[in-house]
């Protein structure tokens, strides 16, 4: 999805992303081989698409178990009501919370989903007792562990 003042991305913008998707340290020279351009217009297609929005960042994708969080969660949230300042101070903190790997706002029967990763069963015991049963906007939480966790490369085939 595009802004209104965005410039519609074309198919070397999007083999850009793609190549990006599947390897954000793809040098220069690289994404121009891919995409058929100069490393010129590749630099100037990356700051435009970076402006834009489409390109967000670059992150490291770090396994959390080998840094000794071998647990991970999955927990749905349940806000007792909907009053903005409520909703606002709860989506402000809990992106922040310490273990906390992914953040999102959901429809349905929950309204946020939180991905934690702790170091043991105690420890993400203890993030729901400091961080959810205690916070005022959270009405209900179910935490669900994850057994495996697998990134998904769909985003790339999309793009291609």
């Amino acid at each position: 999805m595009r802004e209104n003042n965005s410039l519609p991305i074309d198919s070397i913008d999007q083999i850009i992303l793609a190549s990006l998707a599947s390897n954000a340290r793809m040098s220069g020279s690289a994404l121009s081989a891919a995409a058929g351009v100069a490393e010129s217009t590749v630099s100037q297609r990356l700051r435009r698409l970076h402006d834009e929005g489409y390109l967000r960042g670059f992150h490291a994708d770090i396994d959390v178990a080998k840094l000794g969080m071998s647990v991970q969660a999955l927990i749905s949230i349940k806000l007792v009501k909907h009053v903005r300042e409520d909703v606002d101070a709860f989506r402000s903190a809990a992106p922040n919370w310490p273990g906390v790997l992914a953040f999102f706002h959901t429809g349905g029967g929950d309204d946020y989903l939180l991905h934690v990763a702790a170091h043991s069963a105690a420890e993400l015991r203890d993030f729901v007792l400091t961080y959810l049963a205690s916070h005022p906007a959270v009405a209900h939480s179910e935490t669900n562990l994850v057994f495996e966790h697998v990134t998904g490369r769909g985003l790339e085939q999309l793009l291609s």
